[in-house]
C-alpha cells in the first residue's frame, strides 16, 4: 500500500473528538479512523521504512491513571520510527520530529559534558542552528529555569545546557497539501535533515547504562 495522503475526513475524526472525547464518539466513528487516519498512517510508516526504520503507531487510548484529564482518546495519531524519527496527525495538522525526548541521567550527564567542551559544544550549537534555519523547532520536553548543578549561569551555551534532552520538530497546519503525497515529502527532507544532529547525539550521548527500571 503506498501512501496518498490523508482525506478531510481524518481531519473531521479528529475535530469531532476534540468536541466530543467519549466512547460513544469513538465507537461511532471508529471505521473513519481505521479507515481515513490509520490505514493512510501504516502506509506512509511503510514508505518511509527503507531509510528509517519500521514504524510503530502508538495505541489511541490515554493513560488517564494519573492523569485530572480523564478523556479517554488521543487527539492525534503518533508514530514513532525505529532508525529515529516521530510522525503525527491531528486536527491542527502534521508533525515531524527526532531527537532524545528523554534521557536517562547517564544520558543527561554526557549531554552536558559535551555541551560544556568547547569543540561538540560549538559543533552542537551550529547543528542547532543549521536545523532552525531549516524552519525546524530545537527544544526539549523540559528546560530548567537556571543552570544545571555545577555549571555556570553566564555559560556560552547556557540555553543547551538548561535543556534536559533534544527534539527537533516541524510541524505544518492542516490543508489541502495533506491530501497528496506532500506529509510524506516533508517526513523525509526533515528526517534528512536532521541526520547530523542525531549523529552528534549517537557519538557524544549514546545509550544508557543504567538498567531500564520498566524492564521485567
Amino acid at each position: 500500500m503506498t501512501f496518498k495522503g490523508w482525506s478531510p475526513a481524518a481531519i473531521d475524526f479528529y475535530d469531532g473528538l476534540e468536541e466530543d472525547n467519549s466512547r460513544d464518539y469513538w465507537l461511532a466513528n471508529k471505521p473513519v479512523f481505521e479507515d481515513e487516519v490509520k490505514a493512510p498512517m501504516v502506509a506512509l510508516l511503510a514508505d518511509l521504512a527503507d531509510e528509517f526504520g519500521d514504524g510503530k503507531i502508538f495505541r489511541p487510548n490515554r493513560d488517564v491513571r494519573f492523569s485530572k484529564d480523564k478523556s479517554p482518546y488521543k487527539t492525534a495519531i503518533g508514530a514513532t520510527l525505529e532508525g529515529g524519527g516521530y510522525v503525527q496527525l491531528s486536527g491542527a495538522g502534521f508533525g515531524v520530529g527526532t531527537g532524545m525526548y528523554h534521557m536517562a541521567t547517564d544520558q543527561l550527564e554526557r549531554f552536558r559534558a559535551a555541551i560544556d567542551d568547547d569543540r561538540t559544544g560549538s559543533q552542537l550549537e551550529s547543528l542547532a542552528t543549521a536545523a532552525r534555519s531549516a524552519g525546524m523547532d530545537v527544544s526539549a520536553h523540559e528546560t530548567l529555569k537556571t543552570a544545571p548543578r555545577g555549571y555556570p549561569r553566564d555559560h556560552p551555551r547556557i540555553e543547551l545546557l538548561r535543556q534536559k534532552g533534544l527534539i527537533v520538530w516541524r510541524e505544518w497546519p492542516a490543508g489541502k497539501w495533506l491530501t497528496s503525497k506532500q506529509p510524506l515529502t516533508r517526513a523525509t527532507e526533515v528526517l534528512r535533515s536532521a541526520r547530523p544532529l542525531l549523529a552528534w547525539l549517537d557519538e557524544n550521548v549514546g545509550e544508557s547504562d543504567l538498567p531500564d527500571p520498566f524492564a521485567r
